[in-house]
């Protein structure tokens, strides 16, 4: 068995984004980060980084994306830059052993975009597709979107969902589960 990291850096991110295509993957930025930092040993959090990101390529946030993550214009207009914001989470992650996880593998792939198109390294060790080792531990091939895992763990929903320090919350909170050392509850019939 693979040796347990001293720490798990989990990340939400949140992007530019649209619902009518103006905003392609490739040129999506990366507007919140959201961080906990869960001990490795006792799986509970022991620190968090959130900071919103301001972007370059579409600098006006649309409506879609305003509404669909709360984040305001103003929020991103105040914020540091992706290579400023990129420092200021791998201060906070030192030089601790944390392995870094995300629910899926968007998160990771728009890290390794923005990094790339500003020319900066990521202060960030691998990568655990948490929501794919969600759906190992139940033995399934679904895969569930982070509000439903919650629901299939009957946890709620804490904070608001798309908002990147939420969700990093939220998907802290899964992780037990996802890495076999909690058991998944046994789903009981409705009705």
């Amino acid at each position: 068995m693979a040796k347990e990291p001293a720490f798990f850096l989990v990340i939400d991110l949140e992007a530019t984004c649209d619902d009518e295509g103006r905003i392609p993957e490739k040129i999506m930025e990366i507007i919140e980060i959201g961080a906990v930092l869960v001990d490795g040993a006792t799986l509970e959090p022991v620190g968090e980084f959130a900071t919103f990101v301001r972007p370059v390529i579409r600098p006006t946030l649309t409506d879609f994306c305003k509404k669909l993550t709360t984040i305001t214009q103003a929020d991103v207009d105040g914020a540091p830059t992706f290579p400023a914001a990129i420092e200021a989470l791998g201060r906070f992650v030192g030089d601790r052993d944390a392995l870094f996880g995300s629910w899926g593998d968007y998160d990771r792939k728009q890290f390794e975009i923005d990094a790339n198109r500003w020319g900066v390294p990521l202060p960030l060790q691998g990568h655990m597709n948490i929501k794919k080792r969600f759906s190992a531990a139940l033995g399934e091939t679904t895969r569930y979107g982070m509000a439903s895992a919650l629901e299939r763990l009957a946890l709620p929903l804490l904070g608001t969902h798309h908002r990147g320090i939420d969700d990093a919350r939220n998907i802290a909170r899964i992780l037990p589960y996802a890495i076999g050392r909690v058991p998944i509850p046994e789903t009981r019939p409705t009705g």
